[in-house]
C-alpha cells in the first residue's frame, strides 16, 4: 500500500508517492490554481498520472498554507489562496474515489516536521523551522514531532519595529514586514532578485532577523534553527554567516545561540514532512 503526499503552496504544488513509507519515489510539481477546482483537478490528475489506483492509496497527507479550517479538511482564510478557502481538500478527493485517511498541516509546520525528521535538523531532540520568502512563518518540533498549540505558530507576526522609525506609520511593525521578500519590494521598489549581493540592505535584513531569533531562541528554546525560503537560499539572500552573527550579538551573552544553519531538503521538505505524518498517524 502507498502513500500519496502532496505540498500545496502559493506558488507551486507538489505531489509524491511513497511505495516504501521510507523514501519519496514519484514526484511532480506544477503551478498552483489560484481557483479550488482548478487546483485539484491539476493535483488530481498528477496522481492519477503515477498510474495508482485510488484503492492502494493507504493514506493521503499533505500540507497547505493558510490557516486550517477546524475540521483540517481544508483552510480557513489565506491572503494568497483565497479561493481555496472554505473548500474542502478531503471531500474533493473522497468524490474522486480516494477512501484513505486524509491528514493536512500547515505547510510551514510540514516543511519544519520534514526538515527535523530527514533535513538539517536530524537527531536534534529541538528544533525551530523560521521560512522567509514572501512572508515568514515557522513552527517549532519537539523529537519528531509538531509541538502542540491551541492556535498555530505565527513568529512572522512578532512586533519588532516597535517605534516605527524602519517601517513608518502605515506598515504593521511585524518581523515578516521586515524581512519578507515581499516586504522588502514594498520598501524598495524593486523584487528582492533585482538587489546586489553587495548591497547593504542584506547586511540590515540580517540585523532584523537576528532580533526575531533573539525572540526564538527565549521564547522555544531550541537546539538548531534551521532557517528556508528564497529570502535564506535564493541568490541573493540574506547570508547564513552574517545572521549567526548578529543574532549572537543580539543575544548579548544572555544565553548561548544554538546551532542556525540554512535547510537542507530544499523545495522538497514538504513533502518528507508529509511522509513524516503519514507514518505518525499509522504509527498512532
Amino acid at each position: 500500500m502507498t502513500y500519496l503526499l502532496f505540498d500545496i503552496g502559493g506558488t507551486n504544488t507538489r505531489v509524491a508517492l511513497s511505495r516504501n513509507h521510507d523514501s519519496i519515489t514519484d514526484t511532480a510539481t506544477f503551478r498552483t490554481p489560484k481557483g479550488f477546482d482548478m487546483g485539484m483537478k491539476a493535483l488530481l490528475a498528477e496522481a492519477a498520472a503515477f498510474g495508482v489506483h485510488p484503492e492502494e492509496i493507504l493514506l493521503i497527507a499533505g500540507g497547505i498554507r493558510g490557516l486550517l479550517a477546524e475540521d483540517r479538511s481544508g483552510i480557513q482564510n489565506d491572503g494568497v489562496l483565497n479561493e481555496w478557502a472554505g473548500k474542502s481538500i478531503a471531500k474533493a478527493f473522497k468524490n474522486a474515489g480516494y477512501e484513505a485517511p486524509f491528514i493536512l498541516e500547515n505547510d510551514t509546520a510540514v516543511a519544519g516536521l520534514g526538515e527535523a525528521v530527514y533535513g538539517a535538523g536530524k537527531e536534534m531532540p529541538i528544533v525551530a523551522y523560521h521560512t522567509i520568502s514572501t512572508g515568514v512563518g515557522g513552527v517549532k518540533i519537539v523529537e519528531g514531532k509538531v509541538e502542540a498549540a491551541s492556535v498555530g505558530f505565527e513568529p512572522g507576526h512578532q512586533v519588532l519595529d516597535i517605534d516605527r522609525t524602519i517601517l513608518g506609520e502605515d506598515i504593521s511593525p511585524t518581523l515578516e514586514n521586515l524581512v519578507s521578500g515581499s516586504g522588502l519590494a514594498s520598501r524598495v521598489g524593486v523584487a528582492p532578485k533585482e538587489i546586489p549581493q553587495e548591497d547593504v540592505v542584506w547586511h540590515d535584513l540580517a540585523g532584523y532577523l537576528a532580533q526575531g531569533l533573539r525572540n526564538t531562541i527565549l521564547y522555544w528554546s531550541p537546539d538548531v534553527i534551521v532557517l528556508g525560503g528564497s529570502m535564506i537560499l535564493g541568490n541573493p539572500r540574506i547570508q547564513i554567516v552574517d545572521i549567526r552573527k548578529q543574532t549572537v550579538e543580539a543575544l548579548n551573552g544572555f544565553v548561548d545561540s544554538p546551532l542556525i544553519t540554512t535547510a537542507a531538503l530544499g523545495d522538497g521538505a514538504g513533502l518528507w514532512g508529509a511522509l513524516v505524518l503519514a507514518r505518525q498517524y499509522e504509527e498512532a
